[in-house]
């Protein structure tokens, strides 16, 4: 009998089938193969896309710098934003599997037409020796596939790293510690895929044309959800356990039904089911938590309403609720990373354009294609992380990982601060230049585009330990039938930090430009000051470092309650 449990996972997954998974035939790094293979494909399709738009929009568009940026950053940002739709479906009714197969086809739709913005006369802007002249039809069409990409993006982002570590039975201690170097492997093929783009489909964008740019990662996108499907008899799958949101609000409204009731001091007198099971479909059961303790009046135990979750809710939702809250800060403290971010498709692509991008007499790398040298960043420190740091501050912290994953989030954070006062001093001598030789007016400056590359190389080191971290840790703090949402709302943490990138252009543009000034963002850079907006990303991830100390040291640990 033994044997026969031991043969299938205990952690409540199925197969594609909808029997219980083998652990044999099923999971593991043979399923995560696919999957791996699929975000690879999918990564070079967006970053195929997104690296070089900003470019795309302010060349084909006709579009300003100010303007090109903001459409890139609000775009962006939606497809950051609408992971929180795809994640609510995959946790209350399709299960991460089917929502990530039916948004693929969304955004592989998209890329096609988007191609074809670019491909087909009528639907691609007309170009001569003075520039493009895009139409209003033409601007529509082309956002209009943008946005079909965003759909389709929110399906995906919010899953597949979930989707992946469902691959590894949480209750096999072997298992379980394969999942935490998944989620390092996941982060690699997404940069495999993100190198291939800022160098080739770059270089293909600005020198064979937008066609075939947009084209490839069109393919791109169709190989990864073939890849998706072939993997189909190896997955596991978690079953949707409702409504999320559902369960949040009855808690909520329970506990302001019994504002006046007192929380027993024995809190093992508070509401849980009696089976090993909690009543919440693929959840473990999780211990109480004494903070946050209003919220625990909604399991005090009343008799006559045990039947409704309207009145009475189990310690495993109320606890959902409070590890939802308890997420909150740590959330909001990724929005001003996130923004400095966002700067690697904007700001200093713009900063690059103004630089000699020569190697050699006749080859020119295009600006957008530097970001490469975030992903090589990303590629050396993932391992460098994993083989050399976590075992050298074991020693030390005595944590099996080497850090916790807030300490770990905290080192990505203030090494992005670096980054911006780099990219700052770059501008300062860069313009040093400008006005020591009266270069207003050049299209180019004789400094090389390769004083760009600390700056990209820093954003990567920091993403190693705050976006890795973060993916770890919202999978790992999430309410087991929540995942697909914590992941959601940790990828909302891009879309605000884009927003909030976009707010940040309009404000300065609109100070800056008073009384006539052209302000520090101009079209043409060199009678701008672009390092004041750097100094002014540098103080807010200064001042954000300091917040998210305070956050992390209140912050307590998700438990959940053993078989």
């Amino acid at each position: 009998m033994a044997l026969a449990e031991d043969e299938y996972t205990n952690d409540g997954t199925v197969d594609i089938h909808k029997n219980p998974a083998n652990k044999r035939k099923t999971g593991n790094w043979k399923a995560c193969r696919f999957i791996l293979g699929n975000e690879c494909c999918e990564r070079l399709a967006y970053y195929g896309m997104s690296t070089n738009l900003v470019n795309y929009l302010q060349k084909q568009l006709s579009m300003g710098n100010a303007a090109a940026s903001k459409s890139v950053t609000n775009w962006s940002g939606t497809c950051y934003a609408t992971p929180l739709l795809g994640a609510f479906l995959a946790d209350a009714y399709l299960g991460r599997y089917w929502t990530i197969a039916i948004f693929s086809i969304i955004y592989a739709l998209g890329m096609a037409f988007l191609s074809l913005t670019a491909s087909i006369n009528g639907l691609k802007p007309s170009c001569d020796s003075s520039g493009c002249h895009a139409t209003a039809s033409q601007k529509a069409v082309c956002f209009g596939a943008l946005y079909m990409i965003a759909l389709g993006t929110g399906g995906i982002k919010p899953c597949v790293s979930s989707f992946g570590a469902d691959q590894f039975d949480e209750t096999d201690d072997t298992e379980k510690e394969k999942k935490s170097s998944f989620f390092n492997w996941f982060y690699m093929s997404i940069n495999v895929g993100a190198l291939i783009a800022s160098s080739v489909l770059v270089y293909i964008q600005m020198n064979v044309g937008w066609n075939w740019g947009f084209g490839i990662p069109a393919v791109a996108m169709v190989i990864a959800v073939v890849f998706f499907f072939f993997g189909s008899p190896l997955y596991r799958l978690q079953k949707p356990g409702g409504s999320p949101l559902t369960r949040i609000i009855q808690v909520i409204v329970a506990s302001c039904r019994k504002f006046n009731v007192k929380v027993p001091d024995d809190k093992s007198l508070l509401y849980e089911t009696r089976d090993a099971e909690s009543n919440i479909q693929g959840s473990r059961k999780l211990e109480h938590t004494d903070k946050l303790r209003f919220f625990d009046k909604a399991a005090v135990e009343d008799l006559k309403s045990l039947e409704n979750p309207w009145k009475v809710c189990t310690v495993t939702q109320v606890e959902e609720l409070k590890a939802i809250i308890r997420l909150l800060p740590i959330w909001a403290s990724g929005i001003v990373f996130a923004a400095v971010y966002s700067q690697m498709s904007t700001m200093f692509v713009l900063q690059g354009n103004t630089l000699d991008q020569h190697m050699g007499p006749k080859f020119k790398i295009p600006s957008a294609s530097l970001s490469l040298f975030d992903t090589v960043s990303v590629l050396i420190w993932a391992p460098i992380y994993d083989l050399v740091i976590v075992p050298f501050a074991r020693k030390f912290t005595g944590h099996p990982r080497g850090f916790t994953q807030l300490q770990r989030m905290g080192i990505g954070l203030l090494i992005s601060v670096f980054s911006m006062v780099v990219a700052g001093i770059l501008e300062v001598v860069r313009l040093g230049i400008v006005h020591k030789n009266n270069y207003y007016d050049r299209e180019y400056i004789p400094m090389s585009i390769f004083w760009q590359v600390p700056q990209y190389f820093l954003i990567g080191c920091a993403e190693v330990f705050t976006f890795i971290g973060q993916l770890e840790f919202f999978y790992d703090q999430a309410p087991d039938a929540m995942r697909s949402l914590c992941s959601a709302l940790s990828l909302t943490t891009i879309s605000l930090g884009n927003y909030l990138s976009t707010l940040l252009v309009t404000i300065v543009t609109k100070v800056t430009t008073r009384n006539g000034k052209l302000g520090w963002i101009p079209d043409n850079l060199n009678r701008g000051h672009l390092d004041y907006f750097y100094w002014l990303l540098t103080i807010l991830s200064i001042i954000n470092f300091l917040v998210y100390l305070l956050i992390a040291k209140w912050y307590t640990y998700k438990k959940t309650v053993d078989r």
